[in-house]
């Protein structure tokens, strides 16, 4: 048995609704599996999300407040009024920033932007940023991808003199700000067809009301921030990215050629995960360090050689970003070891003076993802007595909901389900620890607390080609609300395994269904290669991908977690050195057992700190797996130990002293012979002469004393100090019923059976003593 890294949720989609839309839509069986999977099941809808156009767009005038909003700005650009965008230091603000800038430059406004400093303004509205704004001029303040909780700021602004439009796209919350136009896709008072735009999105309809028309050339930099801010790629937010990363892939931007540069990506092949890991982070790394306007400036420039230089500077940021990231969490795991050793609690809320609050989330997440807790990252400020963080959660922990069961203990906090942002005194960090992790206690189960993969696309081999994996493009883009498919496939064996990588920790396998072949790959799995053993049945779970390699082209998958519901046999037979296997062997969950005296004996120097179970004699553990460390004097004793245990794993050493499957039995013509040279002599000194004896014969050297001690039992000698003396015997006696003839033909068939066989012959034998034990359950049940 091998166990999965996490526990698997396989949801398979029902087989006549795949074939209805592979008919219908003429998809691979692999494309309509995904759709079914996702709860696209209408043939119409299908149709509608695989193939979109600009009319895949809502009319931008749906949005509340839209025609006041463009009524705004249309008569602040006639009146020659100076009007700020201000915006957000993310990958959805810059760009938002950018989209807004273009149009409004394009439409000839006296425009300039704004951007507050994570370290020093925060998040949103700020009203010394809004002073400043309103003492360079500003009659007209366009907030893109923030401005909505912005209530007491934005009434500054106004106190000031100055016109405010709201676009956004966070949560509302109970009271609107006082702000003369609000466009939000869930404005309360609106009725927008689609209520998950990032704050891009929102700024581009914007544009599209102004230009009265659509903008296609923006659509390149509305896809970098619906992806980067992770909102569902389902409805409009689809088609943008979509048709924008279309644009990216032959973009004449200099910004895009410069980012694909710096990020050693092929512009041709930008993709959704292009934008996710390469390009939103560069973008994001300003901001996360420092002053987010390098960002705006790369993606408005029109010069290469400037546009390559901000690249440049950007990607230094992102790499310092990620020294930070690296240093932070391994700090952070140092104090969680230091805290917790392995008793990891609930919860997880671990602070750090100084670290830096522009990274503290990633770090969070990456404690999430090791221990999966939900994490709380905080950057503790001693001047100002505070703590400032941000937190990850898993399903099953609403950290949104958590937290507002201790609005008391936080100045300041917002979010949702699974992340969210918080500030609070130094003193009440450890009260917030106490009570979140006594909240969790009572939710998070055991199952809960064990990592989980969504599996949703189960697939066979022959569905799977490099034409059908090319064709995917169909379905892209993957992201929220419409994940990157997780393929299985069942019922597979191992064709061929090797350990590959300097170190050996990867793995290469190509898996068979008994018919065709698939390579597969697991980067830092080459320790499954050990757990592998012959014939077994395996599950398989990943990405599929299409490998080229000197112009050849072969699907791949690329493993992500794997696992195998059979019972294993692993054959030591023959590795004499435990050295050479004991590092392959869960040692923590194993049972090690002997039959004989002197096994234990042989093994204890070996086998250090391992306790070996003398069967028989010691008191039976429980255990997954079982170590035959020799072989057992009959059958039925191996047998009663496998049916007790029922191991996961059986590790076959079989390791015998003396060996007498190739010594064999003497034939009854050598007994026969040695009879009458005893009866015949009277007597023979065994001790003396034996060896000489089995010289002259050319029998084996223990061939001899062997019949000597057989004689002796059947009462034929008498053995006396080394000498058999023979004895008339008293009727007719078979050499069978002899203890050490009988003994000899055991230990010849339990060799034969154990030590001797071919591995399949000996896992048939396990297998059917494994079966008897599970046919007698069925009976006990019945």
């Amino acid at each position: 048995m091998i166990d999965s890294m996490k526990r698997w949720t396989v949801n398979r989609p029902d087989e006549q609704l795949v074939a209805t839309l592979a008919n219908a839509l003429a998809i691979p069986s692999v494309h309509a599996k995904i759709l079914a999977s996702r709860g696209i099941t209408d043939v119409e809808e299908a149709k509608a999300f695989l193939h979109m156009d600009v009319s895949s767009m809502h009319n931008p005038h749906l949005l509340y407040d839209m025609d006041k909003a463009v009524s705004l700005i249309e008569d602040a650009i006639v009146s020659d009024q100076k009007i700020a965008v201000y915006g957000d230091y993310d990958g959805d603000g810059v760009t938002s920033v950018t989209v807004l800038m273009t149009a409004l430059e394009e439409l000839g406004a006296d425009v300039f932007f704004a951007i507050p400093n994570r370290f020093t303004h925060g998040y949103g509205p700020n009203k010394e940023l809004f002073r400043e704004l309103h003492e360079k001029g500003t009659s007209l303040i366009i907030t893109v991808d923030n401005g909505i909780s912005g209530v007491d700021e934005i009434a500054y602004a106004k106190s000031l003199g100055m016109d405010v439009i709201v676009t956004d796209h966070h949560e509302i919350g109970e009271v609107l700000p006082p702000a003369d136009a609000i466009l939000h896709p869930r404005h309360p008072a609106g009725a927008y067809p689609f209520g998950e735009l990032a704050g891009v999105g929102v700024a581009f309809k914007l544009v599209c009301a102004l230009l009265d028309d659509v903008p296609l050339e923006l659509l390149e930099l509305v896809a970098i921030g619906t992806v980067a801010d992770l909102v569902p790629l389902r409805d409009e937010n689809r088609y943008f990215v979509k048709e924008g990363i279309q644009q990216m892939r032959t973009s004449k931007r200099p910004a895009i050629q410069a980012l694909a540069r710096v990020a050693g990506v092929e512009q041709s092949t930008l993709s959704e995960e292009s934008i996710g890991f390469m390009i939103g982070p560069r973008l994001n790394a300003a901001g996360r360090l420092g002053d987010a306007d390098p960002a705006v400036e790369l993606l408005k420039t029109e010069d290469l050689a400037t546009a390559l230089a901000l690249a440049n500077e950007l990607d230094a940021l992102n790499k310092e970003r990620q020294g930070i990231v690296s240093t932070i969490t391994k700090e952070a795991e140092d104090m969680i070891a230091a805290m917790y050793g392995e008793a990891i609690p609930h919860v997880l809320v671990i602070a750090g003076e100084g670290w830096n609050a522009g990274v503290v989330g990633i770090v969070a997440s990456r404690l999430t993802e090791k221990y999966y807790r939900p994490s709380i990252v905080l950057s503790i400020d001693t001047e100002k007595g505070t703590a400032k963080g941000s937190a990850r959660s898993i399903s099953g922990f609403d950290m949104f909901v958590e937290l507002s069961k201790n609005a008391q203990l936080l100045s300041h906090f917002g979010g949702h389900q699974m992340a969210a942002g918080m500030s609070l005194a130094i003193a009440d960090v450890e009260q917030l620890r106490a009570k979140l992790n006594e909240q969790a206690q009572a939710v998070l189960t055991a199952e809960l607390l064990s990592p989980e993969l969504h599996i949703d696309v189960p697939l066979s081999i022959e569905e799977i080609d490099v034409n059908v994996l090319e064709s995917l493009e169909l379905l892209r883009p993957f992201g929220m609300a419409f994940a990157k498919p997780v393929y299985l496939l069942d019922e597979l064996s191992a064709a061929s395994v090797r350990k590959i990588g300097a170190a050996k920790n990867h793995l290469k396998l190509e898996v068979t269904d008994g018919e065709q072949t698939l390579d597969t790959i697991g980067f830092g799995l080459g320790h499954i290669a050990d757990q592998l053993t012959p014939g077994v049945k395996l599950s398989v779970a990943g990405d599929l991908q299409v490998n080229e390699w000197n112009g050849h082209k072969k699907p791949q998958l690329l493993i992500g977690d794997i696992r195998s519901d059979e019972w294993q046999l692993f054959d030591l037979r023959g590795v004499r050195e435990p050295s050479r296997w004991l590092p392959t062997i869960p040692v923590e969950r194993t049972l090690f057992a002997a039959f004989q005296e002197q096994t234990v004996v042989h093994f204890q120097s070996v086998l250090k700190g391992i306790a070996i179970h003398l069967v028989g004699k010691s008191a039976m553990v429980e255990a997954e797996n079982l170590v035959l460390l020799d072989i057992p004097n009959d059958a039925q004793q191996l047998e009663e130990l496998v049916r007790a245990m029922n191991p996961n794993r059986i590790y076959a050493h079989f390791y015998a002293a003396e060996s007498k499957y190739f010594d064999g039995i003497p034939e009854r013509e050598q007994f026969g012979w040695y009879y009458g040279f005893l009866k015949k002599r009277g007597t023979f000194d065994i001790t003396k002469n034996g060896e000489q004896l089995t010289q002259h014969k050319g029998w084996k050297k223990e061939t001899v004393y062997f019949m000597s001690k057989v004689f002796s039992e059947l009462g034929f000698v008498k053995i006396e100090n080394g000498v058999a003396s023979f004895v008339e015997p008293v009727g007719k006696r078979d050499l069978s019923e002899a203890p050490s003839y009988q003994e000899r033909q055991l230990q010849i068939e339990l060799e034969k059976r154990l030590l001797y066989a071919s591995y399949m012959e000996l896992k048939q034998w396990f297998d059917g003593v494994r079966q008897e034990t599970i046919d007698k359950e069925e009976q006990v049940w019945i």
